[in-house]
């Protein structure tokens, strides 16, 4: 059974190698003291009208190769470290070929600036961006949308420029019992809404489904049919405005967790709620990754789990092949680096972290016939470590799949993974 999903706000970016994560115990009054004129800095410059956000992404280079991944024979079971250090951050000049036919939804962070670069870089080959900007919240019986301060207007036009549509995050994280309200339901998406006009975005992607786990929404049919609800309004109220970018309206795309393998229960989303969205809204980010945790180390998107996902999803009576096509496919650019000893521990990492095990520990990469991922096993002071992270191989399998279902792709996120991973897309 997959453990309970992670948040995914939280940042996914840990700083490597581990020994330089945390600064010796002695030193932390020291660093208070320094930070102390720091903070008071940073409350005079916001005080005096100047704008803190995150630092502006730092211009990518890359190494271009005349020839894919495919065409230099990289994509296969059979993989050593030395090539992967190798050849990770070639890729082919051919950036505007896509091997991928379907949509392409990809996130981006603001704690990860790659992710805003390659963004720009591969923009060809990616249909929908989702920045992670906004979270709409309740304070005491208001509403307030928080994150305008992400926006970033050159970078937003730039990528609008070249045909891709910009379709920001919002988690609904305001308690339910203000949010659900009917006044209250009409003023969220009036700032939603009315943000998405004043920004120029494309659509926004929502997610509120674990949240409203969490607070009890879901077990009560009544509660359900107005959250429910909630979002299909919100479709509708983007779907009568136009998008700048085209003719076309707003675009509504909303987050849904992957079914467990065990069946459903009360809380999770399932077929019918599917078949009671699709006509109001664009499409679904299916998470299907995390699959593995600390507490049960594995691989990350065991690719039966996949399709057992999306044959759960569209196993309504109504749905049909167009539903599929609703379906933005989750792929994780991250990776896990797990504790196999000493208790259970461990977490994600990104393509950096990565390639800094392989650099270190030299390991043997591993092809696990049962769920199709890469693994190494590697020791640290008598500590054993199993390592998932995607490779071409895995990824490519999994992109065959989503082609065969008709579905598209959602990737989480595009900072975190490898320069040639965009290659196969």
């Amino acid at each position: 059974m997959p453990p309970r999903r992670r948040d995914r706000r939280r940042p996914r970016d840990p700083s490597p190698p581990h020994s330089d994560a945390r600064a010796p115990p002695s030193t932390s009054g020291v660093r208070l003291g320094l930070l102390a004129p720091v903070v008071v800095l940073v409350l005079v410059l916001a005080g005096l009208g100047f704008r803190l956000s995150r630092s502006p992404p730092h211009p990518k280079t890359l190494q271009t190769t005349a020839h894919s991944v495919y065409e230099r024979s990289l994509v296969k079971s059979e993989v050593s470290a030395r090539e992967i250090l190798n050849e990770h951050a070639r890729v082919s000049e051919n950036r505007w070929q896509r091997h991928f036919p379907n949509p392409v939804l990809a996130y981006v962070t603001p704690w990860n600036s790659k992710g805003y670069d390659m963004a720009k870089l591969f923009s060809a080959k990616l249909t929908h961006v989702s920045p992670v900007w906004y979270d709409l919240k309740s304070d005491r019986n208001r509403l307030v949308l928080e994150g305008q301060h992400n926006f970033d207007a050159t970078w937003v036009s730039e990528l609008q420029s070249n045909g891709t549509l910009v379709v920001p995050r919002v988690v609904l994280e305001a308690f339910p019992v203000v949010l659900l309200e009917k006044e209250q339901k009409a003023k969220a998406i009036d700032l939603i809404v009315s943000e998405c006009r004043d920004k120029g975005y494309d659509g926004i992607v929502l997610e509120s489904w674990s949240r409203w786990a969490v607070y009890g929404v879901l077990d009560d049919p009544e509660l359900r049919y107005t959250a429910l609800q909630f979002v299909k309004q919100m479709g509708e109220a983007l779907h009568s405005i136009s998008s700048k970018l085209s003719s076309r309206h707003l675009e509504l795309i909303y987050v849904i967790p992957a079914p467990r393998m065990q069946g459903l229960n009360i809380e999770e989303f399932g077929p019918q709620d599917l078949l009671q969205l699709a006509d109001s809204i664009d499409g679904f980010s299916l998470m299907t990754y995390d699959f593995s945790g600390p507490q049960n180390p594995g691989p990350s998107a065991p690719l039966k789990w996949v399709q057992h996902s999306l044959t759960t999803l569209l196993s309504a009576k109504g749905s049909s092949r167009n539903h599929s096509r609703m379906i933005f496919l989750g792929i994780n650019f991250y990776g896990n680096d797990f504790l196999l000893s000493r208790g259970n521990g461990g977490g994600a990492i990104t393509g950096r972290d990565f390639v800094h095990l392989l650099e270190k520990y030299k390991p043997s990469l591993q092809w696990d016939e049962k769920s199709l991922e890469h693994f190494f096993i590697y020791s640290d002071e008598g500590v054993k470590h199993a390592v998932f992270y995607p490779t071409l191989m895995s990824l490519s399998v999994r992109l065959d799949e989503a082609q065969n279902w008709g579905t598209g792709l959602s990737i989480w996120e595009i900072g975190q993974g490898l320069d040639y991973f965009f290659d196969v897309l």
